[in-house]
């Protein structure tokens, strides 16, 4: 047998078991079960529960995350610059604190600031849990972008430093003047998956608890799974869902046109 035959054949009976799994989910699956928990009509109509969904959820999620993301992409440059300080104990402190960050769960770190640095320091964050449950994410969203932004400063090439020295310039100027902006250009991919998955951990806030108005989509989503025209059922989760996606896919698209673009570039 040829290999451009089997390869051919190997290719049908794959399709064939895809197709045959396909169908043996779909006669196990109880569809109207299905229907009844997850695609309650009464969810989906005008009037159900979309408004809440939309106008609070939608809305909470992309402020927090665009709190988190400003807020952490400073704090993101002011640890990448210092790693990579010629100053050692600016290089422990920045390394230390990266690794610490990246180390923990991102809800412990939410949880430790709503509850327990409060209770430590005798401290009320400023605009109560869900501003602590927004600094515990700025300080993890900081250290992975610290990381991205330091490696995307060392890919600049040095002759653009040794280039940029050589006309006069200081040393911090040649930073902020030559090496950022190339360095943001490099790592616009990864910093856009970052908001992503910032959008993402917003969701992580709805374990402090948080008032009516300041909840984001999953705590929406999980109040109306037991009040509202939905109650009792996973309707809500699905819609949510159907939201994160939503805002997500765009933007993972966009990380992939970007990361080809840059490809090219190369």
């Amino acid at each position: 047998m040829k290999r451009t035959t089997k390869r051919k054949l190997t290719d049908a009976i794959l399709y064939a078991v895809l197709v045959l799994a396909v169908v043996l989910a779909g006669a196990l699956i109880d569809w109207s079960a299905v229907k009844a928990n997850f695609f309650d009509p009464a969810g989906w109509k005008r009037g159900g529960n979309w408004g809440d969904l939309i106008t609070i959820g939608v809305k909470n999620t992309i402020v927090y995350t665009l709190v988190a993301f400003v807020f952490g992409f400073g704090l993101a440059i002011f640890l990448a610059l210092m790693k990579l300080s010629p100053v050692a104990p600016y290089r422990w402190l920045a390394t230390g604190y990266i690794e610490f960050f990246r180390g923990l769960p991102a809800l412990i770190v939410i949880l430790v600031m709503a509850f327990g640095v409060p209770i430590a320091f005798n401290w009320q964050p400023p605009g109560g849990l869900v501003g602590a449950g927004l600094i515990g994410l700025i300080l993890v969203a900081g250290a992975y972008m610290a990381e991205t932004l330091r490696a995307g400063i060392q890919a600049v090439p040095k002759g653009q430093t040794e280039a940029a020295r050589s006309l006069g310039m200081s040393a911090g100027r040649t930073t902020l003047s030559v090496v950022l902006p190339q360095a943001l250009r490099i790592v616009i991919p990864p910093l856009t998956n970052e908001f992503v998955l910032l959008i993402k951990d917003t969701a992580l806030l709805f374990v402090i608890g948080v008032q009516v108005g300041q909840r984001e989509l999953t705590s929406v989503a999980r109040d109306l799974t037991t009040s509202g025209p939905t109650a009792g059922t996973s309707t809500s989760l699905i819609q949510a869902a159907i939201l994160y996606l939503i805002i997500t896919l765009p933007l993972t698209r966009l990380v992939a046109l970007l990361e080809k673009r840059q490809q090219r570039a190369r």
